[in-house]
């Protein structure tokens, strides 16, 4: 089955890998080397679906200084067309709906080829950043123009340890077009675990059947990359803070904390039957981290029925 498929199904399992499209300011050539070495680099793992991801500035969502600078980034719609033309699985293109204008964003979802394309709308990182697009109003438009392209969602399990009510946007999302969901990384995977139970009993309650939660992976190989996790809104216990910090390997600790994570989360979406997927993303340009998220992908899709 092919990832559309494979969401469709709501049971079947799949890998995904995600990435960041290179920066603005990289030249055309460069870009295609960069994309020519991904594409050689996980032509081992078989992947059902390749993520890239649209990069927003979020500082308006935390006024704390930004670990890392922001440096925006090619948009992930031209970095598929014009430099990964023979990538040879489904890919979900991240909109940050708020950056486009409705034409524009109209304009891109009437040019998607269903069978190669799906989508992840995000919202405004803040209710007071100015948004050319609304998430709802962007969900209407691919309704209006494009039911037949999967949407997606984002899933945020820190909000639902916070505010007791993800599950609740994850069904209004579901009502509104979304097939699947995907979270941003996970460490926290007591929240995961609450997020997908609450999920999962409401959908009874309501007669609806639940959707694939994709969970996101990824290694981590510093103390500074670990401060950006956090600047972001990821929520990373202190015994794992304490671990990551204080091991002779940081990125070798990380990634077995990622294996044990996904691995007890695998577990327990079988057991409740909610379908689910993996994706590892890699973001870092340090080359040990990106071979890290290779191995880490590699490894979970081992773990998964396909």
């Amino acid at each position: 089955m092919d990832l559309q498929q494979r969401i469709g199904a709501r049971g079947s399992e799949f890998l995904l890998f995600a990435v960041t499209p290179p920066r603005l300011t990289v030249s055309p050539e460069r870009t295609q080397e960069i994309a020519d070495a991904t594409r050689k680099r996980l032509s081992r793992l078989n992947l059902d679906g390749l993520v890239l991801y649209d990069i927003d500035d979020e500082s308006d969502r935390n006024p704390e200084e930004r670990p890392f600078p922001f440096l925006p980034t090619i948009d992930p719609a031209t970095f598929l067309d014009r430099h990964l033309t023979d990538w040879h699985t489904p890919v979900v293109v991240y909109r940050a709906v708020g950056k486009y204008q409705e034409s524009d964003l109209r304009s891109w979802l009437d040019a998607q080829d269903a069978d190669r394309a799906l989508t992840v709308f995000v919202g405004a990182s803040s209710r007071d950043k100015p948004s050319a697009t609304s998430l709802v109003r962007a969900q209407e438009l691919r309704a209006e123009t494009r039911p037949d392209l999967l949407l997606g969602g984002v899933a945020i399990p820190e909000r639902h340890t916070r505010r007791g009510e993800e599950h609740l946007r994850l069904i209004a999302k579901q009502e509104a077009g979304c097939s699947f969901f995907v979270t941003q990384v996970v460490y926290d995977v007591n929240a995961a675990k609450d997020m997908v139970s609450d999920y999962r009993y409401r959908c009874a309650a309501l007669g609806l059947r639940p959707v694939p939660i994709v969970f996101t992976f990824s290694v981590c190989g510093s103390s500074k990359t670990l401060e950006f996790l956090q600047w972001l809104g990821v929520d990373v216990p202190r015994w794992i803070q304490n671990d990551l910090r204080h091991a002779d390997d940081t990125l070798q600790e990380s990634y077995d904390q990622a294996l044990a994570t996904a691995r007890e989360l695998v577990g327990f979406c079988r057991r409740k039957d909610v379908p689910f997927g993996i994706n590892v993303e890699s973001v870092s340009i340090r080359a040990a981290e990106i071979e890290a998220s290779v191995a880490l992908a590699e490894a979970l899709g081992k773990e998964l029925r396909r």
